[in-house]
């Protein structure tokens, strides 16, 4: 013997107002839409030069602010962070900065002759818009921190100036440029 399943259709009582519920729809999706974004990713306008020619000003990135609560950067990851107290000080802003990790935690980072050592290694950097032309450290990057570098490097106002960057400034990691249009690219790290 076959059962008989009984379907019911959804109707609003005369007690609901229509209305009503689409403004809570709506405005349910709106809170969620924003909770997400300000969890897991969010867009950033670069509004300088300091990071050509990898990012140019007025480019529109997303950056994943999920995946570095369960991995550490890696040396060329992008990121955006908080600057340090002694720059938003002085600056008297606490924008976000968007830079190159170059330093990891615990390596003695130089610079020197246009070149980038870590733990006396130059590094291979074909992303740079040309050789640095100052001189910086030997320095240990303390614990929990980084030094970043903007990829214009003479023309970057970045960690040669004023120290590392701690783990805890760190918004997340620039993934996906989206505009303008003709440059639309993942990333490279």
């Amino acid at each position: 013997m076959a059962k008989s399943v009984r379907l019911q259709s959804f109707q609003l009582s005369k007690s609901e107002n229509p209305g009503l519920e689409a403004v809570r729809t709506v405005g349910l999706t709106v809170i969620l839409a924003f909770g997400f974004r300000m969890a897991a990713a969010q867009c950033y306008l670069i509004p300088s030069g300091s990071m050509e020619p990898t990012l140019e000003t007025n480019d529109r990135l997303v950056v994943d602010k999920v995946s570095y609560h369960f991995t550490k950067p890696n040396r060329g990851d992008i990121v955006v962070f908080t600057p340090p107290q002694k720059v938003t000080e002085k600056e008297r802003s606490n924008d976000p900065f968007i830079k190159r990790v170059i330093g990891l935690p615990g390596e003695q980072i130089e610079i020197k002759g246009g070149q980038v050592y870590a733990n006396n290694m130059p590094l291979r950097e074909n992303y740079i818009a040309a050789q640095p032309n100052y001189t910086w450290g030997p320095q240990v990057v303390p614990a929990n921190s980084y030094l970043v570098l903007g990829d214009n490097r003479n023309q970057s106002y970045d960690g040669h100036i004023w120290g590392f960057v701690s783990s805890d400034r760190i918004i997340g990691k620039a993934v996906v440029r989206f505009w303008p249009p003709e440059r639309i690219s993942i990333l490279p790290s």
